[in-house]
């Protein structure tokens, strides 16, 4: 059994799909595409996601849910408070150059218990235990960006941070930027309301050029 055919849309036609499943979930009409037994089993032998969610490993932030998507959409990397090191950087890596995901979505979300843990252990000076110490650190710079801002607001600093992320994927992957400055690919940050389930962005843009889609009428289902 062959797998579907990769789906032939560009950066701007996958945030419009995210964005439509979004408002499917918020208004409580979801279709739930994607996820029948037909589906599941044409999928066996190959994937074709038309994005790739770096998000926050929050339990609230399942990003099939939330954009209304099913099996083989949506390739997933998930860690606290959304770091990236080099696996994440991999695995992000693969979706885009072999999987071929035309758009990358750092997801961040209000109230983030990583940026918390960060913010606190700065202003009390106290490192937190075993690895999260290794989290924290992860989300410093954001923090720092933040006050030399003049940022104190915490949802204004989860922005911040979920913009940070967003150039440090691009700083530290020479091959992400490659593919995003050949218009193959766009990178952009959207930050999640808990209570109201919406995301919104707030970082990234996608280029002119990499908005040209020939399949901008279809819909992927």
């Amino acid at each position: 059994m062959s797998g579907p055919e990769a789906p032939v849309l560009g950066p701007e036609r996958a945030l419009a799909e995210l964005i439509a499943g979004n408002h499917r979930f918020v208004t409580g009409t979801p279709s739930h595409p994607n996820q029948d037994a037909g589906h599941r089993a044409a999928l066996a032998e190959e994937q074709h996601p038309f994005a790739v969610i770096v998000g926050c490993s929050d339990s609230r932030l399942a990003a099939e849910i939330i954009f209304d998507r099913g099996l083989g959409d949506l390739f997933v990397v998930r860690t606290a408070g959304h770091t990236t090191g080099p696996e994440v950087l991999g695995s992000v890596e693969y979706a885009v150059t072999v999987l071929n995901a035309p758009l990358v979505v750092v997801l961040g979300h209000d109230s983030c218990g990583a940026v918390r843990a960060a913010r606190e252990s700065l202003a009390t000076g106290t490192p937190p235990p075993g690895h999260l110490d290794a989290l924290v650190d992860a989300v410093l710079p954001s923090l720092r960006r933040a006050e030399a801002e003049g940022v104190d607001d915490l949802g204004r600093i989860i922005d911040i941070h979920i913009a940070q992320t967003v150039e440090a994927l691009l700083d530290n992957s020479a091959v992400l930027a490659a593919e995003v400055a050949a218009g193959r690919c766009a990178v952009v940050g959207m930050s999640y309301r808990l209570a109201a389930g919406e995301v919104h962005q707030v970082a990234g843009e996608i280029p002119a050029a990499a908005g040209s889609d020939p399949a901008s009428a279809a819909s992927l289902g």
